[in-house]
């Protein structure tokens, strides 16, 4: 059975870490993507536990938070969907939702397991 990149980005999960906009997350939604929210769902709880949630619900992380690199590849964590690190210094609160949206559209970037760091000057991803 043949599922083309659109089939799979439709069945891609994301979770919003607390500092990523909550308009971003509307953004998101109002696109039909599957993205539940940190902010609104479980506020101020710490990095580990955002990731064992990650982990236990197969979902892709978007953050602000540079931590996440750490849990991975210093602390072991191997979610098997990816940690997509924004490294955006200025946006509007639904800028970050419309990155996110380019981005996974694009079909040169695999999105399991690995750490995605992205800016607007470029993408970088490391397989763990």
């Amino acid at each position: 059975m043949h599922t083309d990149k659109k089939d799979c980005l439709e069945l891609m999960k994301l979770l919003a870490n607390e500092n990523f906009p909550l308009r971003s997350v509307l953004y998101l939604q109002s696109k039909g993507y599957d993205i539940t929210s940190i902010g609104t769902d479980n506020p101020s709880i710490q990095d580990h536990v955002v990731m064992a949630i990650a982990m236990r619900e197969e979902r892709t992380i978007l953050t602000f938070d540079r931590d996440y690199g750490e849990l991975i590849f210093k602390y072991n964590y191997k979610p098997k969907a990816d940690v997509i690190y924004l490294r955006l210094n200025e946006y509007e609160a639904d800028e970050p939702g419309k990155f996110v949206e380019e981005l996974i559209s694009k079909e040169e970037y695999d999105f399991s397991s690995a750490l995605t760091v992205a800016d607007k000057n470029g993408i970088r991803q490391r397989k763990y």
